[in-house]
């Protein structure tokens, strides 16, 4: 194999692995699989999830599956539009995501989305997230029935290049961090 197949191989197998890493996380969280969750991170990593958790990743996978379980018979975590941009052993991904859900109580379903604003990095040969930032910008007229109203938890979303997707690196503010 020449270099330049070379490298397209491997940029085909670091996309591939990102992209299953994010798939990872989907249905890691919506199994209540804890450890396949946490398969989808390195172990220091961090994440802003808003009003859910914004911290450590232990710290957001008992955030999140307590919720989930609590609240929820099902949930949904799909992806549509993903970008990455790969530079080496590090990647920015932006993934679109589409969360539905079907709860214990009134109202029993209920749709929100968004995007994940990804660090990924190879470590040792595996790629997993090191900072995420998980931005809402639409949910249903239950959860937002003013618009907007309850995203001020969240990072903002922006229509410009202040948007979290174009930093680089991605980190997360350290001031948002609830211990």
């Amino acid at each position: 194999m020449d270099a330049e197949a070379a490298a397209i191989a491997r940029e085909m197998k670091d996309r591939y692995e990102i992209y299953d890493c994010i798939m990872r996380y989907c249905s890691g969280i919506d199994r209540l699989d804890r450890e396949l969750l946490l398969s989808a991170y390195h172990p220091d990593a961090l994440d802003d999830h808003g009003s859910t958790y914004i911290g450590d990743v232990q710290g957001f996978a008992d955030a999140a599956l307590a919720l989930h379980s609590t609240y929820q018979e099902f949930t949904q975590h799909q992806i549509t539009n993903h970008r990455c941009d790969l530079d080496g052993d590090v990647a920015h991904c932006e993934s679109y995501y589409l969360f539905r859900c079907v709860n214990k109580a009134p109202p029993w379903y209920n749709v929100s989305s968004g995007r994940y604003i990804d660090r990924m990095e190879k470590r040792d040969g595996r790629w997993g997230i090191a900072e995420r930032i998980c931005l809402v910008e639409a949910r249903d007229e239950i959860w937002g029935p003013d618009g907007n109203a309850g995203n001020d938890a969240y990072v903002p979303s922006r229509r410009d290049r202040s948007d979290p997707s174009y930093q680089r690196p991605l980190r997360i503010d350290r001031n948002r961090i609830k211990t």
